[in-house]
């Protein structure tokens, strides 16, 4: 293909023999090639229009793979090597950070083991979760999001943003997860050894709601590497790279990244190419199961747990 556009472009110089014969492309291949370029392939066409939007939808960050993946969701049957050529066609360049090294420590927590220890492919949701916090620049100042993940499916189950790193947002986001998903019982939660999560608020938090803990080893990011891996995702992918001007633009943006986005549109290589969202769905379809609908929209919260989840994750 690249032949022939050098050929297009040097025709115009000098005669088109002498000019295949350079190339070793045959004059009549050459021919035939110009013929199929004055065709118009309306599927095509159609095609690289469903490439550039879904491109366009994950702000830049969907390659080859994950846009082939979400039109697949989609209904829309591509090979992963005419994606990545309509992509070249379309200039379109996916960003991802390149890999990070991290230092391995061994310590667990005193009191609360690494009981998960990296077995994250579980076979039912509501029974691992795990959660962390991270920062993200807003304005004129670092404002901080705290998640909380099914390992099931990798699905976002609770989320909270504050312009604190204290106990209290840890505390929202895991709220905020135990009513999105209808208080379920026989949990395991874990997280890192940060302090936030070693609390005596937080551990009474988990005893109320019945959870058992999990700490990863100090300075082992592996041992909590799902949520490693969504906040990188958000990072690289989503996040714009600057930051956010005001706190109310990252609030609506992260939301709209980690329940909608994320949740029900991104594909996740874990799942085989589904979402989440999609990932539960399938699931429940298999076992003739339904989930309440609690499990996906927000729930006012009653006292009986002794604690309230927002609705909205708004800063106090």
């Amino acid at each position: 293909m690249e032949s022939y556009e050098l050929i297009d472009q040097l025709r115009e110089l000098e005669p088109v023999d002498m000019v295949c014969k350079a190339f070793s492309v045959p004059r009549a291949s050459y021919y035939d090639y110009c013929q199929r370029k004055r065709h118009i392939n309306v599927q095509r066409l159609e095609l690289k229009a469903h490439v550039i939007r879904t491109f366009n939808e994950s702000r830049g960050s969907a390659g080859s793979r994950m846009i082939q993946s979400s039109l697949a969701n989609e209904g829309i049957r591509a090979g992963r090597y005419s994606v990545r050529s309509l992509m070249k066609e379309a200039s379109l360049v996916c960003c991802q950070p390149g890999p990070h090294k991290y230092k391995i420590a061994k310590s667990e927590h005193i009191e609360v083991p690494n009981i998960l220890s990296r077995a994250f492919n579980v076979s039912q949701p509501n029974h691992f979760w795990c959660g962390d916090i991270t920062y993200i620049w807003s304005g004129s100042r670092w404002i901080y999001l705290a998640v909380v993940m099914d390992l099931y499916a990798r699905r976002v189950v609770g989320w909270a943003l504050s312009d604190k790193v204290d106990t209290q947002l840890a505390m929202k986001a895991l709220s905020d997860a135990f009513e999105r998903r209808g208080r379920p019982s026989g949990l395991m939660f874990h997280s890192d050894q940060g302090s936030q999560y070693s609390s005596t608020a937080y551990r009474q938090l988990l005893w109320r709601c019945q959870i058992t803990q999990s700490m990863s080893r100090r300075g082992n990011c592996w041992d909590n590497a799902p949520m490693e891996r969504l906040f990188r995702s958000y990072k690289s992918e989503w996040m714009p790279r600057l930051g956010y001007r005001v706190n109310h633009e990252a609030k609506m943006d992260i939301g709209h990244y980690l329940m909608d986005y994320y949740n029900n549109r991104r594909p996740h290589s874990y799942n085989n190419g589904l979402s989440p969202a999609a990932a539960e769905n399938k699931l429940n379809l298999l076992s003739g199961n339904t989930l309440p609908l609690h499990i996906f929209w927000p729930i006012v919260t009653t006292k009986s747990t002794g604690f309230s989840a927002p609705l909205n994750n708004s800063f106090q």
